[in-house]
């Protein structure tokens, strides 16, 4: 037998490992790892390298004014970072390797608020030889603060920290792994259903982690595009690349993007693409669902499926279903029942939403969603 299973670890790997898939997610395992460390904060962030922004910065118990900054301001000029993949760093140790006269403001505003004495440790997500700053990739960093007035970390708190470092790499990706689930088996799949489309769900690193019957055939065909040692590929060089700057991320708003691959064999297949909101991960990047069909089948629109595919609103969705069914626009607006100046705004919206400019471009795209 070995040795007595030490309970305060035990209950704190049962927080972690529970914590992912809970209505606030890692707030109980932060504060039970400040509380194993004998700290006054615990805090995560998880981030995109390059990003002005966190996707996810959170520390239970601390100051509203002082995380509002962080995350608008003092974040993008962190410098306690990239750190040693998954080696607890001290705050002190790190900033004794910079200047003196370096982030002074950052250094100032740290004595200030009384936390700089500080062990962090950085974990590092994606693929190792893709060197662009903006491919997807992400970092969880953990933090462990205890304010100035308490005694240092030691050495052994420094190698307790170490210990709980495994699970926490193993805790952030199965919570990415939670949050493609609920996109994968929630809306989009909905969404193909309504719109009898071919679904695939791509990583950041074009892994396809889900995928409907359609789908499968479509790949299983291997024309234009295939499933190879699980990740997809597209034959055409192009539009290859067009799908990697997607997983690199778009501006939010932008047009959903759309192209078609020729099937000579098989039929054409139009591609409607849509980034997948896993904010708590990639802040809207590093995910991708790719909604296919054969252009020119004839199918009514479904509104909720046309809201979740093109991000539009409820009344947009309904608006864009029955201009779908070849209404003019006063007659859409008769029929839903608003103002002939109220269905002009909400077509504009579509537009902007669809990128497209003229009624009839739009007519063609809803009929080319229809698989």
């Amino acid at each position: 037998m070995g040795g007595a299973i030490d309970p305060a670890f035990s209950d704190l790997l049962a927080r972690l490992y529970a914590g992912i898939g809970e209505e606030r997610p890692w707030q109980a395992f932060l504060e039970a790892l400040a509380r194993w460390m004998d700290a006054t904060f615990a805090t995560l962030i998880i981030t995109a390298p390059g990003r002005k922004r966190p996707a996810t910065f959170l520390t239970p118990g601390g100051s509203p004014e002082f995380n509002a900054n962080y995350t608008t301001s003092l974040f993008a000029d962190d410098p306690f970072q990239g750190l040693p993949d998954g080696q607890v760093t001290s705050y002190a140790e790190f900033m004794a390797t910079l200047p003196d006269d370096a982030f002074p403001e950052y250094r100032r505003t740290m004595i200030e608020t009384g936390f700089d004495r500080v062990l962090g440790v950085d974990l590092h997500f994606g693929k190792a030889e893709r060197q662009r700053a903006d491919d997807g990739r992400y970092e969880a960093r953990f933090r462990i603060s205890r304010h100035n007035s308490l005694p240092d970390f030691t050495r052994a708190e420094r190698a307790q920290a170490q210990a709980i470092v495994p699970h926490l790499r193993i805790a952030v990706n199965l919570f990415e792994r939670l949050q493609f689930a609920g996109a994968q088996h929630g809306m989009f799949h909905s969404t193909a259903q309504g719109l009898g489309l071919a679904l695939l769900i791509l990583d950041r690193n074009r892994r396809i982690v889900s995928s409907n019957a359609l789908a499968d055939r479509v790949l299983t065909e291997a024309e234009g595009l295939k499933r190879r040692s699980g990740e997809l590929v597209l034959e055409d060089a192009v539009q290859h690349r067009m799908v990697g700057d997607l997983l690199a991320g778009r501006e939010p708003g932008a047009p959903v993007p759309r192209f078609r691959i020729e099937r000579p064999r098989h039929g054409d297949l139009v591609v409607t693409a849509r980034t997948l909101d896993l904010s708590a991960i990639h802040s809207g990047a590093g995910a991708l669902a790719l909604f296919l069909a054969r252009p020119g089948a004839e199918t009514s629109a479904d509104p909720q499926a046309l809201r979740d595919l093109l991000g539009l609103t409820a009344a947009e969705a309904k608006l864009a279903a029955v201009l779908a069914e070849g209404h003019t626009l006063v007659e859409a607006a008769r029929r839903l029942g608003v103002a002939h100046n109220t269905a002009k705004v909400q077509l504009r919206a579509v537009f902007a939403k669809t990128g497209v400019h003229r009624q009839s471009q739009l007519v063609v795209l809803l009929a080319s969603l229809n698989g």
